[in-house]
C-alpha cells in the first residue's frame, strides 16, 4: 500500500516526459498566465486589476485558471482549485470548512496556517492573529465561480511579502467582466459515510449567482453564493480502556466501539462529539473606474455570514436501550467512575453565529512606462463572532434545551493593511526588454507596507440558557495588538546575455502592544504584558542562466522572519474541554530558505526539478496533551529551537499530451524535515531530536488528467497521494489510521461535464472515488457525489 500509488503516478509522470517531445499543438490560452523568461516570471499589469504579485517572481510559480477548474475540479470551495498543484495540501474537512482548511506547503503542515500567504485582488485572507488549525484563511470570501486564475509562489523569495510566505504565497484574481454577463449555479454533495457506529449519509446544497458588465470607464461585479453543508462527524468522545477498574460500578452500556489511539493503545469509541451544520451566505461588490488609460481606481466589499450547529450524538445504551450522556458507565466490567465518568465535556453542543466583512480599495497606474504606482489599503473585520456552548456539568438531553454554558465573543477582531508599491524601469519599458532577456535591463520593485492585527475574545458564562440568555460572570478575556512595518526594494537585472539576477532586501519593524488575559476576579494568573519592539533584515537573491534553448537553470535564496501572533503571545482561553497557554516571551521564527531548479520548456508542456532547502530556527508550535488535566485537552506553544528541511519537486505540465485536448498536471514530491535541536516543553528530554517535523510526509505526489472530448463534453481523473507522518514533534502517534492520528492516504477523483452552446452546462463527479478512510486529526470526507447546473449569459 506504502509504495503502489506513488510508484502509479512517478510511472504516470516520467510517460509524460518521454511523450513531450511529440507534442505539436498548443492551445489557445483563455486565462492571462504569467510570462517567464530566464527562470523568473513577469506579472503583466497592462489591465490595472489589483494581485498582490510584484511584477517580477524569481522563485517557482504554478496556477491554474478559470476554464481548467471548470472541466477538471470539483470545486465547491475556493481552495479546492489548488488542490492538485505540487506539494500542496488543503485540511478541508468538509463543505464550507470555515475554521480547520489550513494550507500547508514543502516545509510547513496542516498545524501552521501562519506560514503561508492567501490573497484575493491584493487583499489578504490569510489570518495572522493566530497559527493553527482555527485561524485558517477566509477562503469563503471568494467562490470558486469568481476565479480568473489561481497562482502559488513557492517559498520567501520575493521582497514584496512577509515571512509568512515561507510556505507558500497563493493569489487569487477574480473575475471583472469586459462586457455584460451573468450567471446562475447550483450544486449537491451526497457522502454516504461509515465509521464506528455511525452510519449516515451527508449533504451539501449550493447556489450561487453573479452578474457583471463594462460601461465605458466604469466595471462592476456582483457575486452572491449560499451553501447548507451537513459535514461528517469530526469529533469523538474516548476514554482509555486502561483507565477502567474491573468491577460492577456504573450503568452497563453497549454500544462503545473498541479501537486504539494515535499510540496503539486501546480505548473505546463513545460516540461523536462535532458534527457541523453549516449555513454560509456570501456577498462581493467590485467596482472599478478608468480615470486614464493608464490610470485605475478599484474597490472591492465582501461580506460573509456564517451560522453553524456543532451536534453530539452517543453510541451509548442502557440495558432498556436508552441513550447515555452522562455519569458512571461500565463496558464489558470495566468501570469508569469519577475523573472517567462522562461529563458536558464529552458531548459538547455548540451555536456559532459569524458575521464578517472585508473592504479593499486600490488605485493603480499601469502606463508601462518608466514608472508604475500603487496605492491599497484593506479592512477586515470581524463584525459578529460568537460561540455558544453548553457546560461542563450540563449534560445531554438537558443541554439541548438549554441549561448552563458559555460565550466567547471575538467581535471587534480583526486587521487592516495599506501599502504603498512603486515600479521603477529605467529607461522606458525595461520589463519588455527584460522578458527577451535584453542585456542591462532593470525593473525594480519596492513599497513601503504597514499590517496591524488587533484580536480580543471574552468568554463568559450564561446567565442560564446557553442557546438564547446573555452574558454572565467573566471566564477569561483576552487580547492584544500587532503591528509589522516593513520597507523592500528588489531589482531584476538582465546583467548578461543568457543571464538574469534578482537581488532584493526587506526591512521590518514589528510592535506589539496591550496584550493582557483575564481570568475573572481575583484570578493569579491575571497579567498585562510589556510591548515588544524588534526589527529585521531579510535578504533575497535569485540568479538564472538560459543553459540551451528551452532549458533554464536557476537558484534562490532568502530569508524569512515569521512573528509570533497575538493569540500565541496573549491568547490564553479555557473552555468546556481545552485550554490553551500563551508565551509572551515567544522569540520570532527565522528562516533561511533555498532551491534549485532546472526547468524545461517543450513549447507546450514543462518539466521541473527542483532541490529545495530550508533552516528554521526557533520555529513556532503548538502542541496539545490531550485529556491532561481533568479530561481538558491542553495546549501551548513553544519555540522549536531548530528544524532543517530539504527535498527533491518533480513537476510536469503539458497540453495536448500523445492527444489533442489532453492536458497532464502532475508533480511527485520527497521531503526529509527533521528536528535538530529543542529545549522546549518536551515530555523527556531530548525526546524530539531527530524527529521528523510533524506533518511533513516524506513522500506526496498528485496529477490531473483531463481530456476535452469535443466542444460539448469533457473529463478529468485526479490522484492525490500523501505519505506518512506524525502530528507531534516526539513521533508518538504511531497509528495515523484513527481519531487524532494522521494518516497517509491515496484518493481519486473524476469528473465529467456537458456544455450544450454558451449558455448551458452541467457535471457530474465523485471525490474519493475510491473511497479510503483517512485522516488528519479528525476523518476526510469519505466518497462523495458531485454535481452540478450552470447557466451562462
Amino acid at each position: 500500500m506504502n509504495k503502489h500509488p506513488l510508484t502509479v503516478l512517478a510511472a504516470a509522470l516520467a510517460c509524460t516526459y518521454v511523450s513531450a517531445h511529440a507534442q505539436v499543438v498548443q492551445l489557445a490560452m483563455h486565462e492571462e498566465k504569467p510570462a517567464k523568461s530566464l527562470g523568473v516570471v513577469t506579472i503583466s499589469t497592462s489591465g490595472g486589476q489589483p494581485t498582490s504579485l510584484p511584477t517580477q517572481i524569481p522563485t517557482t510559480i504554478e496556477g491554474i485558471g478559470k476554464e481548467q477548474i471548470e472541466q477538471s475540479i470539483n470545486a465547491t470551495d475556493s481552495e479546492d482549485a489548488i488542490r492538485y498543484l505540487p506539494s500542496l495540501l488543503v485540511r478541508k474537512r468538509y463543505i464550507a470548512d470555515y475554521n480547520h482548511a489550513v494550507l500547508s506547503s514543502r516545509a510547513s503542515g496542516t498545524g501552521n496556517s501562519a506560514r503561508s500567504a492567501v490573497y484575493a485582488d491584493g487583499i489578504l485572507l490569510s489570518n495572522y492573529l493566530g497559527n493553527g488549525a482555527t485561524f485558517a484563511p477566509r477562503w469563503g470570501l471568494v467562490t470558486p465561480e469568481e476565479i480568473a486564475r489561481v497562482d502559488v509562489m513557492y517559498g520567501p523569495f520575493s521582497a514584496a511579502y512577509p515571512g509568512n510566505s515561507v510556505g507558500a504565497v497563493v493569489d487569487y484574481v477574480t473575475r471583472m467582466p469586459k462586457e455584460f454577463e451573468a450567471h446562475v449555479k447550483a450544486g449537491y454533495v451526497s457522502q454516504p459515510f461509515d465509521l464506528y457506529n455511525t452510519h449516515e449519509t451527508y449533504k451539501a446544497w449550493q447556489t450561487s449567482a453573479s452578474m457583471g458588465s463594462r460601461e465605458g470607464d466604469w466595471s462592476w461585479f456582483v457575486n452572491l453564493n449560499h451553501t447548507n453543508s451537513h459535514g461528517q462527524p469530526l469529533t469523538f468522545p474516548t476514554r482509555l480502556k486502561s483507565a477502567g477498574v474491573a468491577g460492577s460500578a456504573g450503568t452497563a452500556v453497549t454500544g462503545a466501539v473498541l479501537d486504539a489511539n494515535n499510540a496503539n493503545q486501546p480505548w473505546y469509541n463513545l460516540g461523536t462529539g462535532t458534527e457541523y451544520t453549516t449555513v454560509q451566505d456570501h456577498a462581493k461588490v467590485k467596482l472599478a473606474y478608468d480615470i486614464t488609460p493608464s490610470l485605475r481606481a478599484s474597490y472591492t466589499y465582501g461580506l460573509w455570514k456564517n451560522t453553524s450547529e456543532g451536534r453530539p450524538t452517543t453510541y451509548l445504551r442502557d440495558a432498556n436501550g436508552q441513550p447515555v450522556y452522562s455519569g458512571a458507565i461500565n463496558i464489558d466490567g470495566l468501570a469508569f467512575t469519577g475523573a472517567n465518568a462522562l461529563t458536558g465535556g464529552d458531548y459538547v453542543l455548540t451555536n456559532e453565529d459569524i458575521t464578517h466583512s472585508m473592504h479593499g480599495v486600490s488605485v493603480k497606474s499601469h502606463s508601462q512606462g518608466v514608472f508604475d504606482w500603487e496605492v491599497v489599503a484593506s479592512q477586515y473585520g470581524y463584525g459578529s463572532d460568537t460561540n455558544r456552548r453548553n457546560g461542563v456539568n450540563n449534560f445531554l438531553p438537558t443541554a439541548q434545551s438549554g441549561g448552563a454554558g458559555t460565550i466567547a465573543d471575538a467581535g471587534g477582531t480583526g486587521w487592516n493593511a495599506l501599502a504603498l508599491k512603486g515600479i521603477w524601469r529605467p529607461g522606458g519599458d525595461a520589463s519588455q526588454a527584460l522578458a527577451a532577456g535584453a542585456r542591462g535591463a532593470h525593473v525594480v520593485d519596492f513599497g513601503l507596507q504597514q499590517d496591524r492585527y488587533s484580536f480580543r475574545t471574552v468568554t463568559s458564562n450564561t446567565t442560564g440558557n446557553w442557546i438564547t440568555d446573555a452574558t454572565g460572570s467573566l471566564v477569561n478575556d483576552v487580547g492584544g495588538n500587532a503591528t509589522t512595518r516593513a520597507l523592500y526594494a528588489q531589482d531584476s537585472w538582465a546583467f548578461a546575455p543568457l543571464w538574469k539576477t534578482v537581488l532584493g532586501v526587506r526591512l521590518e519593524n514589528w510592535s506589539t502592544a496591550d496584550g493582557f488575559t483575564t481570568f475573572g476576579l481575583g484570578n493569579t494568573a491575571n497579567a498585562r504584558y510589556a510591548g515588544r519592539d524588534e526589527s529585521f533584515v531579510s535578504p533575497k537573491a535569485a540568479l538564472s542562466y538560459q543553459a540551451a534553448p528551452g532549458l533554464v537553470l536557476k537558484g534562490s535564496l532568502g530569508r524569512a522572519v515569521r512573528f509570533p501572533t497575538v493569540t500565541e503571545l496573549y491568547g490564553a482561553t479555557s473552555t468546556t474541554n481545552s485550554q490553551y497557554i500563551n508565551d509572551p516571551n515567544l522569540k520570532p521564527e527565522k528562516s533561511w530558505t533555498s532551491e534549485l531548479s532546472a526547468e524545461k520548456d517543450y513549447g507546450s508542456s514543462s518539466l521541473r526539478l527542483t532541490y529545495f532547502a530550508e533552516d528554521t530556527q526557533d520555529a513556532l508550535y503548538a502542541q496539545t496533551t490531550f485529556g491532561a488535566l481533568a479530561n481538558k485537552n491542553i495546549s501551548r506553544v513553544q519555540n522549536v529551537n531548530r528544524i532543517q528541511t530539504q527535498g527533491l519537486e518533480l513537476s510536469f505540465n503539458g497540453e495536448n499530451v500523445v492527444a489533442k485536448g489532453l492536458d497532464l498536471n502532475a508533480s511527485i514530491t520527497y521531503t526529509d524535515s527533521t528536528i535538530k535541536d529543542n529545549d522546549g516543553f518536551v515530555v523527556v528530554p531530548g525526546d524530539t531530536l531527530g524527529k521528523r517535523q510533524p506533518n511533513i510526509p516524506a513522500w506526496r505526489a498528485s496529477t490531473l488528467l483531463g481530456y476535452k472530448v469535443d466542444d460539448h463534453w469533457s473529463a478529468s481523473l485526479g490522484a492525490r497521494y500523501s505519505g506518512p507522518q506524525f502530528r507531534t514533534l516526539n513521533n508518538a502517534d504511531v497509528n495515523g489510521y484513527t481519531y487524532q492520528g494522521v494518516s497517509e492516504f491515496f484518493t481519486t477523483d473524476v469528473r465529467v461535464r456537458y456544455k450544450q452552446g454558451k449558455h448551458w452546462s452541467a457535471s457530474f463527479g465523485i471525490d474519493n472515488l475510491n473511497n479510503y478512510q483517512y485522516w488528519n486529526f479528525h476523518p476526510y470526507p469519505q466518497r462523495s457525489y458531485v454535481a452540478e447546473v450552470k447557466f451562462d449569459l
